[in-house]
């Protein structure tokens, strides 16, 4: 006799898929989506869609995801945000871990805290003496408070024994305005956005956020070359479904990403999107990602003083 999860996964997929994301469009998330519904489509000979609902720092999304039906029909992608999301807010309408089913991360990618080019603060170190130098006086952007740019930041603040006052903008590209523009001192920005103002001369990296160099800005230093020991942030997106799916088509969604990630094009698809690294990941592993992002992020957030929202 057939059980009905052996049944539902024979049958599964015979409609749309819709890839659920909580960013807008054109940005990070909604790119990774897209290929993510290509490499999908092409693995379980179904449509797949990608269906953005932006705000609340993707809470908005993730709280549709969490209210579908359990069927595999709606997925998430969901960033290093929906960690953040569940340390910063006092109370969601989801349950952030148990709320879900994990599938699988997808990739994993740095941030780089970067000035212009002409401005004082050569290095990291140059940046740290002048923050300390002038405690309280020096601001620094991001793409919005809440983000893993604006916690970076904080992160920075603690290790380095700093005090740097964050100035939220409304996107990647605001905050590189309003760095150009001699605004913010410096940021906290996206890798793959800031890349080719780098490349260009216009903006100097001081370091990638993680503990080794990033393979898109091979000339800027790692954090831990920078002289901060330890010092590895590393944002990641990951593929997630609402709880309840059945067993064997979470396994048959992780075998599709998981073939998906091997592709060629498709790999070189995600890696350029976000000058990062493809790797995949079962749903327990991914499930103890989350929960230990949740926790460090937490701890950032009580050591900074942080305001919960």
């Amino acid at each position: 006799m057939v059980g009905a999860t052996d049944a539902s996964a024979q049958a599964y997929p015979n409609r749309v898929i819709r890839i659920v994301h909580g960013f807008a469009a054109g940005g990070a998330a909604d790119t990774l989506s897209r290929i993510m519904a290509d490499g999908l489509s092409k693995e379980l000979g179904q449509t797949v869609i990608v269906d953005p609902k932006p705000g609340a720092g993707g809470n908005i999304a993730s709280d549709a995801v969490a209210r579908s039906a359990p069927d595999g029909y709606t997925l998430g992608l969901v960033t290093g945000g929906h960690a953040i999301s569940a340390a910063l807010y006092k109370s969601l309408p989801y349950q952030p871990v148990d709320g879900f089913e994990m599938i699988s991360t997808i990739v994993y990618y740095a941030l780089v805290i970067a000035t212009r080019s002409d401005y004082q603060a050569k290095t990291l170190g140059d940046l740290i003496a002048l923050a300390k130098a002038k405690p309280g006086t020096l601001n620094f952007g991001s793409v919005g408070f809440g983000s893993t740019h604006h916690l970076v930041g904080e992160l920075l603040k603690t290790t380095a024994g700093i005090d740097v006052v964050h100035v939220p903008y409304r996107g990647d590209s605001q905050a590189i305005t309003a760095l150009l523009s001699g605004d913010v001192p410096f940021i906290v920005g996206t890798s793959v956005l800031l890349a080719p103002q780098i490349e260009g001369g216009a903006v100097r990296g001081l370091a990638v956020t993680s503990s080794q160099r990033s393979a898109l800005l091979p000339n800027v230093p790692s954090a831990d070359e920078a002289g901060l020991k330890g010092f590895d942030v590393r944002t990641w997106a990951g593929l997630l479904a609402p709880k309840g799916t059945p067993p064997d088509i979470v396994a048959a969604l992780n075998k599709a990403v998981q073939s998906s990630l091997a592709d060629p094009d498709i790999k070189a698809r995600l890696e350029t999107a976000i000058g990062g690294q493809v790797r995949g990941s079962t749903p327990a592993e991914m499930r103890a990602l989350l929960v230990s992002e949740i926790a460090k992020w937490t701890k950032v957030i009580d050591t900074a003083g942080v305001p919960k929202l």
